[in-house]
């Protein structure tokens, strides 16, 4: 949790000052603490450590110093009590709707979730005796309806991975707690510099830091951000006995990728916008979905609730998969890959990679085709990117 003297500070500094723990040593740069366990000076202080009569760290299962200056910087950053990390935002996901819900529980969620984040709602939650709800997250009414009768949790994304379709978390928020539901939000494409649901109205914001966190391409990892009471009863166990437990080593890297965060993404979200007006002025490209272009469906909930627009742009062209395949295949800067908010950038064919486990009925409802590419825009100069892109159409 936040000291008094950080709650003071402003953003720029907490991003490099927030969470930090010296060893005896005196280090500038934060330490990276690479041990299994700990030593105690006697058995009776182990003893009262099991029993939770003190704090101290025991076992890195359970906690490590370095995974503590990641979380407390991270939290800081958010603005939330608490945070836990996790080795992954798969495992983040799990944890917390895992540790929501048990049998003859309800999860409402939107229908516009990452392939795998809908396959623990839709597939394996159930198997526990957990009934899904799924809705259009873009529809209050929709909402409105499923959240009439109790349920335990509500989960969605916003924007949407990959057609970017926001949530209203203030309404949506306001809904689920009227049902007595705990308002779980996957905030990667907002990132913690764009968007704040706790300050919405949301209870738990979750995060794979393996994309904009570290944003470079290196490690994976994952975070569970909000109250203090609510995470050490629901989230706390789950990381414990299930071993969701982040390296020291990654833990490291990322409280280092949180310096420069703002400074990426600042820069990422300002490429973005160029390539997606310039993708909006080409005749071949059929639609551009970006939540800062004012020909968004959803463009005044963008402002009213974000404070940038991230760095992702997906488009669709007027051409099948065999088409979309050469637009791929001819780009020379753009990279092929599944993952996002790299530094680097990075394209995808959803229907064919993250979202093929869809039926052509679920993709068609989520405005996918086969035409559809999801374009995560890095760090490199706007005007090559476009040039990139230009000449990939052209070779279709």
């Amino acid at each position: 949790m936040a000291s008094d003297q950080e709650r003071r500070l402003r953003r720029d500094t907490l991003a490099v000052r927030a969470g930090l723990r010296r060893s005896q040593f005196e280090e500038t740069a934060e330490a990276m603490f690479l041990t299994s366990g700990y030593v105690y000076p006697n058995a009776a202080e182990a003893e009262a450590t099991f029993k939770e009569e003190v704090e101290r760290y025991s076992y890195s299962r359970y906690h490590n110093p370095t995974v503590s200056m990641f979380e407390d910087r991270l939290a800081a950053l958010e603005g939330a009590e608490r945070c836990y990390a996790t080795p992954t935002g798969m495992s983040a996901v799990f944890a917390v709707l895992g540790g929501l819900c048990a049998a003859g529980d309800r999860i409402v969620a939107s229908k516009a979730l990452f392939g795998t984040c809908y396959t623990i709602c839709a597939d394996v939650l159930p198997r526990w005796g957990v009934e899904a709800v799924f809705v259009d997250g873009t529809n209050l009414d929709e909402w409105r309806e499923a959240l009439s009768v109790p349920t335990t949790a509500v989960f969605f994304e916003t924007p949407s991975n990959p057609t970017l379709t926001l949530v209203d978390i203030a309404a949506v928020s306001e809904l689920a707690h009227a049902a007595g539901a705990t308002v779980v939000v996957d905030n990667v494409f907002g990132t913690p510099l764009f968007s704040t649901p706790l300050a919405h109205g949301a209870d738990v914001v979750v995060y794979s830091s393996t994309k904009h966190i570290d944003g470079q391409g290196r490690i994976l990892g994952g975070a569970v951000l909000g109250r203090e009471s609510l995470l050490r009863e629901v989230v706390r166990p789950m990381i414990r006995n299930l071993g969701l437990t982040l390296s020291a080593f990654n833990a490291w890297v990322l409280v280092k990728s949180l310096e420069t965060m703002d400074l990426r993404l600042r820069a990422q979200a300002a490429n973005a916008l160029q390539v997606a007006q310039w993708l909006e002025s080409r005749p071949d490209v059929v639609s551009v979905c970006y939540p800062g272009l004012d020909s968004h469906p959803q463009a005044e909930l963008a402002r009213r609730q974000m404070t940038g627009f991230g760095t992702v742009v997906t488009f669709t062209v007027d051409a099948d998969k065999e088409g979309a395949f050469r637009v791929l295949d001819a780009l020379q800067i753009i990279d092929i890959s599944n993952n996002l908010g790299d530094t680097k950038s990075l394209i995808t064919h959803p229907a064919t990679t993250t979202h093929s486990r869809f039926s052509a009925e679920e993709l068609a409802d989520m405005q996918i085709t086969a035409g559809t590419m999801r374009l995560s825009v890095g760090l490199e100069d706007p005007l090559d990117i476009i040039e990139d892109l230009e000449a990939a159409f052209a070779a279709r």
